[in-house]
């Protein structure tokens, strides 16, 4: 998970970029912020797939086969 005060910092860049514009180095920054902070967001998103299903109003598994694939990969891991 990405630390509050990195969080925090994503805010002011966005803010300043917003306001009075960035240095070349805050823009670095930035957009290793950024990278790390999508990085972790496909990773939760990625997790939470892994123990979904899917059903059906009759209660049938229709859980996606990539879906499924996905967890059989996670379960020989």
């Amino acid at each position: 998970m990405i630390s509050k005060e990195k969080l925090n910092r994503i805010n002011e860049l966005a803010k300043k970029s917003k306001e009075a514009g960035l240095t070349d180095a805050e823009k670095g920054e930035q957009k290793e912020l950024r990278q790390e902070y999508l990085k972790n967001v496909r990773k939760s998103f990625k997790n939470q797939f892994k123990s979904m299903t899917v059903m059906d109003r009759e209660g049938n598994d229709v859980t996606p086969q990539k879906v499924r694939d996905l967890q059989e990969r996670n379960k020989k891991n």
